[in-house]
Order: structure tokens, then C-alpha cells, then sequence
């Protein structure tokens, strides 16, 4: 949630995104908001350039950043009368029996309590997650552990063509996708939004990871974010991603597969 411009914080957008958040939760929806920016967010405490090359740097940066981040979404969340939590994840969350269950039974927790979870990579302990860099896959396999019934990837094009729209005056908009195996090779990684960490690659790997895991999955354009409540109510452009569970797709087997991190 950062101007393109200036990468500095964009207020006006949080807190839309938040009352769309707090309606969906008023109409009796459970919520989880993954997040990113702690790094950009951190790095704008500062008023000279810092060196980002170092790990450690960018770690110290996201510590300040996730502090900062969470404490505004609290607080903005609290004038609509809602409480938000944080759950930072690394990979070790998601491959280790034991820390995947301890997470499922905290989500659980924050639902049945009326919180919305607000979720990020912990950049702070583990450099996989700063290497690794893409919340597509992240929120994917947050819809995963949470069962989600619904997936929404929010960029800056309004979801899947068949190439590069900026490129290709010729690229046709796809509304709908049955199977994510028919489209998965269309994504290329210069597709996609300029402020987040994934592009369109990265998105219909998460497709396959939370549609396979029996979540619909959509991709829509953030400039208005009013397209989140539109979206539930089936008015708007975008590309759905039919839901199609396979109780025999192992997540873990395909992310230790496909990403070398």
C-alpha cells in the first residue's frame, strides 16, 4: 500500500481497503489480509538512502516496517470498530507438521474471536522469506492452511490475457478459467503489478496451489478497491479461477518442487 511514485504510505488506500474489509466482516464474512511493504515501509524512517544490499539490512528494515504497518491497520481498523491481529509466517510455517497445525489452530482462534488475521512473511528471522519475495504464493498457502473458499489477487491490470497487455495490442482479456493446468505456462514474469512482489507467473502458480486446494481464486485490478465488495457480489471485471480440490495435490511436495528456497 505505497504510492507508485513516492513509495511512501498510501493512507487514502488503507483505509479503503479496510472498509471494504469491515463491510465483508458486517455481512458476516471471516477475513485474512495478507500484507506486504514492511521493508519499503521501514526504509521511509529514515530520511538518506539506506544500502539494502545485506540481508541483515533489509531484516532490520522489515523490523521497524511490520511494527509500523500493523500499528496502522490497528488503528484504522479500530474506527470501524474491528480488531486486527498479526500473523507472521516463514517457511519453516508451512513445512513443519507441528508450526503448520499450531498456525491453522491460530487462525481458527482469530476467526471464531471476529479478528481479522493480517499476515506477512517474518523477514525478521528468516532470509528465505526476503529471497523468496512473492505474496501470490504466500496468500495461497494462507488460503490453504485456512481453507478459504475464496482467493482475491489484487494488481495493478485487470487479470489474465493471453500476453502482455502493456506489449501485445493484440492480447485477449480471459475471464474465466475452468482448469488453472490449461493457462499455468501463460504467465510471464513481466506481467504483472509494478508495486508488488509477484507477477502474473507468480499468481497462476498461487492459482494452482489455492484452486487445487479448493479455493476460487481472483484476479483483479486494485485501483478501486470497491471491487472487493463487487467482487462478492459477481459485478466486475476480472479472471475467476474455478475452484477444482484434489484431496491428492501435495502442496509442500509442489512448493519444495517448484521453488528453491
Amino acid at each position: 500500500m505505497l504510492h507508485e511514485s513516492s513509495k511512501r504510505i498510501d493512507y487514502l488506500k488503507i483505509e479503503k481497503l479496510i472498509r471494504e474489509i469491515v463491510d465483508l466482516r458486517n455481512r458476516g464474512i471471516d477475513v485474512c489480509l495478507v500484507s506486504s511493504g514492511a521493508i519499503a515501509v521501514g526504509k521511509e524512517s529514515f530520511d538518506s538512502d539506506i544500502n539494502e544490499d545485506s540481508n541483515s539490512v533489509k531484516q532490520a528494515l522489515a523490523s521497524i516496517g511490520q511494527a509500523r504497518l500493523v500499528s496502522i491497520y490497528q488503528n484504522i481498523f479500530r474506527e470501524y470498530n474491528q480488531e486486527a491481529g498479526q500473523v507472521l509466517m516463514t517457511k519453516n510455517t508451512i513445512t513443519d507438521n507441528v508450526s503448520r497445525k499450531n498456525a491453522q489452530n491460530t487462525f481458527e482462534a482469530l476467526f471464531e474471536l471476529g479478528i481479522v488475521p493480517i499476515v506477512n512473511e517474518n523477514d525478521t528471522i528468516s532470509t528465505f522469506e526476503i529471497q523468496f519475495g512473492d505474496n501470490d504464493t504466500l496468500s495461497a498457502l494462507v488460503a490453504y492452511l485456512i481453507k478459504a473458499d475464496l482467493l482475491i489477487l489484487l494488481t495493478d491490470i485487470d487479470g489474465l490475457y493471453t500476453s502482455n497487455p502493456r506489449t501485445h495490442e493484440d492480447a485477449e482479456f480471459v475471464p474465466l478459467v475452468e482448469n488453472i493446468d490449461d493457462v499455468i505456462d501463460m504467465g510471464s514474469s513481466s506481467v504483472g503489478s509494478s508495486v508488488g512482489t509477484g507477477g502474473m507467473h507468480t499468481k497462476l502458480i498461487a492459482g494452482k496451489i489455492a484452486t487445487l486446494s479448493g479455493a476460487d481464486m481472483v484476479i483483479a485490478n486494485s485501483k478501486d478497491l470497491s471491487i472487493i465488495h463487487n467482487i462478492l457480489d459477481a459485478n466486475f471485471k476480472g479472471t475467476v479461477f474455478k475452484s477444482n480440490y484434489d484431496e491428492f495435490f501435495d502442496v509442500l511436495g509442489y512448493i519444495e518442487d517448484n521453488y528453491n528456497y
